[in-house]
């Protein structure tokens, strides 16, 4: 008798309304996900490790049997059949939905954590979400958990159940298989585990090894403030103190130099990096959502360079305030002026962009410039911000990094960057406004052995490469005209090529000399560059 399952139909390959072994996976994860919902109100008071570990153990299960259960009755190969119908996926309504309830997450864990119980108990103690986790915590480190803790479990299993789902996905590819381990054992043990158990052993100190030891300036935008550099000196209480200092110095001043040269930005962004690990598990039934315009390409490189741009001016002025602290930057500045002066700038970027590209529709960068000014403006004008400063903005290194710390690590990296998965695509922060993603990819544009190479003769202009390319390159034009692709912006991840159905594209590391070429020129002479770029 015929497998119902053995289906090899291209246009519908998967099962229809799925296995019972998917529909039990689903149900582990809708009640792990309503243990997580219940304690926010407090009923897991009293069984705590009890609820955590039912919880944890069916979202891990259930979702592992679920990824697996959707692509094992399948052929190898990527399919993403009725991504542009489904709900979830093609910012429909459930989108939608998803997109506010991730956002609605983010803003409590970042502004608002008694949202979630955190310090809202008896005498300060936690209540909520927060204390169902202090039982982990305790194991791990000995102390009770914070919403920080909190929020690095849930990234930590989202990134292993829904890595386990990219692998049988994927796992007709070895790039794809080898890159998602890595991914996993960076998260759990890199950024959580070994981070919260060394904590435990930090007598005293300000939790400076309770972050993600494989972040680097400037991704790690705290890594010049005052209290982070004392801890990291502290070498008689914490000898590990200095060697996380100059491990850090290293980490951004050689090893990612050197490694993006031989082998791209892709080695950190795809391979490392715990946004790029979420973005390619929780985020790749998003990556198609990924904005492919021109304009968008000119935000890009706006927004991406100006927080690089932004957080290297901070950390000069935290250096300065730090090992000068008898010059003080605490002059008046009419905030009027300074207002102009930001206008003045953000004209002035339009206007040479406008002039660069004369032919390209503008008015997302004209909505991005004008929000600019107007965000900027309402921080200097509305008087509640002033705290009785009067007529004058009071500028200080350590107020220009509470602006940095606000808008672009905790509203951009976290609130958009994930919670707008669903409507924006999976890498959002990472294409406009990662400063880290942004110092490689210069490196990787301009002084690199990484290329994707294309096979123009073979290529049919499906546009499957573009279509999912969550860095929102036009792959397809490249391929079209036999022309590597060496974008600042590749994180390398390597989807273009597995989604080809020719074998166009191929991700390559060579002699830096003909990497950068323009179109190809086939004829009866042979293959000839039509120029240099």
């Amino acid at each position: 008798m015929e497998n119902k399952y053995d289906s090899i139909s291209i246009a519908n390959p998967h099962p229809e309304g799925g296995t019972a072994l998917q529909k039990i996976g689903l149900a582990g994860v809708a009640v792990s996900l309503f243990i997580f919902s219940i304690s926010l109100f407090n009923v897991t008071t009293g069984n705590q490790g009890v609820f955590l570990t039912t919880a944890m153990l069916l979202l891990f299960i259930g979702g592992g049997l679920y990824g697996i259960e959707k692509y094992r009755h399948i052929p190898a190969g990527i399919k993403n059949n009725g991504v542009f119908q489904n709900s979830m996926t093609n910012r429909g309504i459930i989108g939608w939905v998803v997109g506010i309830l991730l956002t609605t997450f983010y803003i409590a864990l970042y502004w608002f954590p008694e949202w979630i119980g955190q310090g809202t108990g008896v005498d300060g103690a936690n209540a909520g979400m927060v204390a169902l986790f202090d039982p982990l915590s305790q194991l791990l480190k000995g102390q009770n958990a914070s919403q920080w803790f909190v929020y690095g479990t849930f990234y930590t299993l989202a990134i292993i159940v829904l890595g386990i789902k990219f692998l049988y996905k994927y796992r007709h590819n070895a790039y794809h298989r080898n890159r998602t381990i890595v991914v996993i054992i960076s998260q759990l043990f890199l950024a959580y585990l070994i981070p919260e158990i060394l904590e435990g052993l930090n007598y005293g100190a300000e939790n400076y090894y309770s972050k993600d030891i494989k972040n680097m300036w400037p991704l790690n935008y705290y890594f010049t403030d005052g209290w982070y550099l004392n801890n990291l000196k502290a070498e008689v209480e914490q000898p590990l103190g200095m060697a996380y200092l100059v491990w850090g110095i290293i980490l951004f001043l050689i090893v990612t130099p050197v490694v993006t040269y031989f082998v791209g930005k892709r080695w950190y962004c795809s391979w490392v990096c715990g946004c790029g690990g979420l973005a390619e598990t929780a985020g790749d039934p998003y990556r198609h959502l990924s904005d492919k315009s021109t304009d968008a390409w000119l935000i890009e490189r706006i927004l991406i360079h100006g927080v690089m741009a932004f957080v290297l001016i901070m950390t000069t002025l935290l250096m300065i305030t730090y090992f000068f602290p008898e010059i003080t930057f605490n002059r008046g500045i009419n905030r009027f002026a300074l207002l102009a002066f930001v206008a003045a700038v953000v004209a002035t970027v339009i206007w040479w962009q406008r002039r660069k590209h004369p032919h390209v529709p503008m008015k997302k960068l004209y909505i991005v410039g004008g929000s600019i000014v107007i965000g900027f403006g309402a921080y200097l004008l509305i008087p509640q911000f002033f705290q009785g400063q009067g007529n004058t903005v009071y500028f200080s290194s350590y107020e220009f990094r509470s602006w940095y710390g606000f808008f672009i690590g905790s509203a951009f990296s976290g609130v958009i960057g994930v919670g707008f998965y669903p409507i924006l695509g999976n890498r959002v922060w990472c294409r406009f406004g990662c400063p880290l993603a942004g110092y490689m990819g210069l490196i990787q544009r301009f002084k690199s052995r990484f290329r994707i190479t294309t096979n123009g003769g073979q290529c049919i202009s499906c546009g499957n490469c573009s279509t999912y390319c969550e860095q929102g390159i036009d792959v397809r034009s490249y391929a079209q005209k036999g022309e590597n692709i060496v974008r600042a912006s590749c994180v390398g991840c390597g989807v273009c090529a597995a989604v080809c159905p020719r074998g166009v594209l191929k991700l390559e590391n060579g002699p830096e000399e003909g990497r950068i070429h323009g179109p190809i020129e086939i004829s009866s002479k042979g293959i000839s560059v039509l120029d240099e770029k």
